[in-house]
């Protein structure tokens, strides 16, 4: 399948609006964490500040989305996900507002955490609406299988270029105008697309989970995906804070968003190139293979390096990137119990942003001790434990795709 025919087939199963609507909504999370990035480092002249608060907002996400995303299961994505994107946008806007009166550290963290919280999880929901979408309106096999794959490429390539155009718009918006600017364009993403996103006529009503085990989520193979997707998180907090300390060094922190924009560029392609991977072509063997990819381009990190050359760098690096995302989302897929769909990915969704929390917060440490190599060690540590992981203990078997049967909580958009 090519990827000219996978956008296409998602236009055929729910159209255009909704890949935008998910596409916009899902913005703020890249921008909110770059932007706090950014914002915080000009306005302190630390790394380590930005690295805390930006963590603390992203800790909040990794505890608020699966709550969120429960709610949308029981009870239908409308309302939960109307009520926390207009929250979550006048959340935001009072954490700039305290950053710029130089707010004491607590206040600041609190509010960061807070507004983490309310943030609504656009891809886990999206994902569900997809593969609802798809389980509705397309006979089970091949063609199924075929098109829940396209789903699954096609939202990784939204979740890259969420973080291509995110800190591509933090970039501008800093140079441009200032820093706080980047922070507020995101509450007004997620006020305004977020709503969107949330009255679009394929939300789905609420589903009761399915009783007994078949209901559960915490299982061995989603625990197995939890760890590399963590690892994923751990990268990103390290690679961002990196950046962000490269550019810093060189006395151009405003950059940092648009540098580390051209890695989602090349992970972007990647992603959207896995709907042409054979069907039979296992997972399991996917994601190893990515996260070998993943350990071994990091490591030319660690030479000299002048702008250009990083950006190079950072952009083979990004190759691997979307492979192992969409990989890990698709093993997931095939874990989610009936009725439980966003609430399982939302589980996977936030053991990335709490590898992306913790990473920031070390990362920014350790590159006011060591420079900007010391944070781009934790993305070769989050490298190197998802190939451990992926390559001793996950098992093929255990996602082998059982028929679940086809649900009256979605409605087809042609």
């Amino acid at each position: 399948m090519s990827p000219l025919e996978t956008l296409r087939r998602m236009h055929r199963i729910a159209g255009w609006p909704l890949l935008l609507a998910t596409f916009l909504a899902r913005l703020p999370v890249s921008m909110s964490l770059i932007g706090m990035l950014t914002l915080v480092t000009v306005q302190t002249g630390s790394v380590a500040a930005a690295g805390l608060l930006s963590g603390a907002f992203a800790l909040g996400e990794t505890f608020g989305g699966p709550v969120i995303a429960r709610f949308a299961d029981r009870h239908g994505q409308r309302v939960p996900v109307l009520v926390m994107a207009l929250v979550d946008a006048v959340l935001i806007c009072a954490l700039v507002v305290s950053v710029l009166a130089e707010a004491p550290m607590l206040l600041l963290l609190a509010q960061a955490a807070s507004a983490g919280m309310c943030m609504p999880q656009i891809g886990p929901m999206a994902r569900t609406r997809w593969v609802g979408l798809i389980r509705t309106s397309t006979a089970r096999g091949a063609e199924r299988e075929r098109s829940i794959a396209a789903a699954m490429a096609v939202e990784g390539v939204l979740d890259e270029t969420s973080f291509v155009l995110g800190p591509a718009l933090v970039g501008v918006l800093t140079v441009t105008l200032s820093p706080s600017a980047s922070v507020l364009g995101a509450a007004v993403l997620i006020g305004v697309f977020g709503a969107v996103f949330a009255l679009h006529p394929t939300a789905p009503p609420g589903t009761r989970p399915a009783p007994g085990t078949g209901g559960r989520i915490i299982t061995p193979a989603l625990m197995v995906v939890v760890i590399p997707m963590f690892c994923q998180g751990m990268f990103f907090g390290g690679m961002s804070t990196g950046v962000t300390a490269f550019t810093a060094s060189l006395g151009h922190e405003n950059l940092s968003g648009l540098m580390y924009a051209v890695m989602g560029i090349s992970s972007a392609v990647a992603g959207l190139l896995m709907a042409s991977v054979p069907v039979n072509f296992p997972l399991t063997t996917r994601t190893r293979i990515a996260a070998g990819a993943l350990l071994l381009l990091t490591l030319p990190l660690y030479l000299q390096h002048t702008a250009p050359t990083l950006a190079v760098t950072v952009f083979l690096l990004g190759a691997a990137i979307g492979p192992h995302l969409v990989s890990l989302f698709g093993l997931t897929e095939r874990t989610a119990p009936i009725g439980r769909m966003s609430q399982t990915m939302a589980v996977i969704v936030s053991s990335l942003i709490l590898g992306q929390a913790l990473g920031s917060m070390s990362a920014g440490a350790l590159a006011d001790a060591q420079g900007y190599q010391g944070a781009f060690a934790l993305a070769t540590l989050g490298g190197l434990i998802s190939l451990t992981v992926t390559t001793a203990f996950m098992r093929t078997r255990w996602y082998v795709r059982t028929e679940q049967a086809p649900t009256t909580a979605h409605t087809h958009v042609s």
